[in-house]
């Protein structure tokens, strides 16, 4: 099987720290392949918008396809990119985000295969006539995850994920409120991982704030397994359900190491905290909806970790993605060129 995975990000400063990336990895360790990015507004002079995206490696990726059996595209919302139409093997879109708007049915009817991660997305996908969406369940390697419980104190520790690309990301994406939160709650503790990219505009707020024995920036490469043990839980917060994954890996892997964690509403991993009691539901990304959702964690704790501990290793192993995906690309496979040709591809 030779998969070409395709990301409209721009190439990550630090793969490694970056979900989707370390999700793509994953897969080609199994099923092989490589990666190329649509994304030309790294080296390109003058801002390219996303309806041109790709059209920069065409050549590339036509001397690619020779070789290919299935391209394999990662964007948060339902994006009609032009450039897949230009593609000569069947295209699987991952949704990463949530699905919060009717998508362009005609276009995405034509591909060959669309993922989502949660089940509302795939129910408001189908409503919407589109009958080629599978679910593709998130996975990590959670034999690297070993919980290690932390009693609260007068203090409690959260470790924040989903760092911001953009400054405007920093309200969006709820650091501004975790900042403000901080202030207002002098024994709230964070730790940010970050990934690269405004750095030094972060370590200004801090400063600015005054936050810098209650903030921990670590932008660098680092042992989740061992920040999880330095903490009570976990959170990610976005006011739009498409700036962030729909199951944010740092809060998958929060769950593996048997912490609760806290999750915006607009999140679809939200759905699964309530289902589940494995953390708290944060109504509003402001400090007071922050403050509120840190309250009934300290108050629920015990059965929230409990519950932690319960779900985060059966629910989220690597196995069960590879497997999910699999199954897409053996109906995409076949229902080009029938059973023998999948068997070849392997």
């Amino acid at each position: 099987m030779n998969i070409l995975y395709h990301l409209t990000i721009l190439p990550p400063p630090v793969p490694q720290a970056e979900a989707l990336s370390q999700e793509i990895a994953a897969l080609q360790r199994h099923f092989g392949g490589r990666t190329v990015y649509l994304n030309p507004n790294q080296r390109s002079p003058v801002y390219v918008p996303r309806l041109l995206f790709g059209f920069h490696k065409l050549r590339q990726l036509r001397a690619l396809e020779a070789g290919v059996h299935v391209h394999h595209v990662y964007n948060p919302d339902p994006f009609p990119f032009p450039i897949l139409r230009m593609l000569r093997r069947p295209v699987v879109y991952s949704l990463t985000g949530g699905v919060a708007r009717r998508p362009n049915v005609s276009f995405f009817a034509k591909l060959a295969a669309v993922t989502v991660m949660d089940e509302g997305g795939l129910a408001r996908l189908r409503g919407w006539g589109l009958e080629n969406v599978s679910l593709a369940r998130p996975g990590i390697d959670v034999s690297r995850l070993t919980p290690a419980p932390l009693p609260l104190g007068p203090e409690i520790w959260l470790m924040v994920g989903s760092a911001p690309w953009t400054r405007g990301q920093f309200r969006t994406k709820g650091v501004d409120a975790l900042l403000e939160a901080a202030q207002r709650d002098p024994r709230l503790r964070l730790i940010f991982l970050w990934r690269g990219v405004l750095a030094e505009e972060m370590a200004r707020r801090v400063q600015a704030m005054g936050l810098q024995a209650q903030a921990t920036v670590l932008d660098r490469i680092v042992d989740v397994n061992r920040v999880l043990a330095e903490v009570h839980a976990s959170v990610v917060l976005a006011d739009a359900s498409d700036i962030v994954k729909a199951y944010p890996h740092s809060l998958i892997e929060s769950l593996a190491a048997g912490k609760p964690v806290l999750v915006s509403r607009a999140i679809p991993m939200a759905d699964y905290v309530a289902r589940t009691g494995c953390g708290v539901v944060v109504e509003r990304v402001t400090p007071e909806g922050v403050l509120t959702a840190i309250a009934r964690l300290k108050e629920q704790y015990d059965d929230l970790q409990r519950a932690a501990r319960r779900v985060g290793q059966r629910d989220f192993a690597l196995d069960g993605m590879i497997a999910s995906f699999e199954a897409v690309y053996r109906r995409v496979v076949e229902g080009q060129d029938g059973q023998s040709d999948w068997e070849r591809a392997r």
